[in-house]
């Protein structure tokens, strides 16, 4: 595929990561940064993420083929809203937020945007700034699109988009999305920062591979993950019952001496994760 113009709302390590990929395969003839920091744009763009630089949207947004928004989950509806009549008629709109049905919700309140599509690329670190972007972030990845009532050539065009920067798309409705990343992503990320927030400081050194490992996103930034938490909490709950339930097993098992129990759960547990590294990598 190609665009004219690419504009990038957020050129972070998602944002930079869509720019560098963008550039080097040349989808786009030309990469635009929005944001509000000009020196995190300027270094994007001295890394070659972007072409140029802009801090206003009346600037950035207009004649743009595709906006990618990213930005934190809670400003994309509003986002939306506000940059889609710069658009016009033909531009089009997307996300890499890792939460769908209250944005969709908040867009239709909003008026509803024809030409926005819902995307979510399972790809990225526990690591923020363009300094890490990499070209190479969304090959072999799974990217989701979420399209509600979406015009059908925008959701064409965002499709292409993704795999022309080397991910496999998948589509699926935003609350079917919720409910899985729930699971798969905000549950993770909530047990590994209750793991890391109980050890005591002084117990630090004594934290090996196994401890680094497992709560290596709780490295994540605090207030983006607080609002994912915040727009999915009902799928997150019900997420968060089922793991209950899963260490009240645990629990039943270990207080009753029950070696045959501990077995089954922890082999349950051993064969999803061996599965897993037979299977080709989707996300991060």
């Amino acid at each position: 595929m190609k665009l004219r113009v690419l504009t990038i709302v957020g050129v972070g390590l998602l944002g930079g990561s869509i720019g560098l990929a963008a550039r080097r395969r040349g989808i786009a003839d030309c990469v635009r940064g929005l944001g509000r920091s000009r020196e995190t744009l300027d270094e994007a763009k001295a890394l070659g993420a972007i072409d140029e630089v802009h801090v206003d949207p009346t600037t950035a947004v207009p004649g743009s083929d595709l906006v990618v928004l990213c930005t934190p989950v809670d400003r994309i509806a509003a986002q939306v809203s506000d940059y889609a009549p710069l658009c016009g008629p033909d531009g089009v709109l997307t996300d890499v937020g890792s939460t769908k049905a209250q944005i969709v919700d908040e867009i239709e309140r909003l008026g509803g945007v024809l030409r926005f599509v819902g995307s979510h690329p399972l790809a990225g670190s526990e690591k923020r700034g363009v300094r890490h972007a990499d070209a190479n972030l969304f090959v072999g990845r799974t990217t989701i699109v979420t399209p509600s009532r979406t015009d059908p050539a925008a959701l064409d065009l965002v499709t292409r988009f993704w795999q022309a920067l080397g991910s496999t798309v998948l589509q699926m409705s935003p609350k079917a999305h919720d409910d899985a990343l729930a699971r798969t992503s905000h549950l993770p990320h909530l047990i590994a920062s209750a793991l890391a927030g109980i050890v005591p400081a002084e117990l630090a050194p004594l934290t090996a591979t196994g401890f680094r490992d497992t709560t290596r996103i709780a490295a994540g930034d605090p207030g983006l993950w607080s609002a994912i938490f915040s727009q999915n909490r009902a799928a997150l709950l019900t997420a968060l019952d089922a793991f209950r339930a899963r260490l009240d097993e645990f629990r039943t098992a270990l207080d009753a001496g029950d070696s045959a129990g501990l077995d089954r759960l922890l082999l349950e547990g051993k064969n999803f994760r061996d599965a897993l590294d037979r299977s080709p990598k989707r996300g991060s």
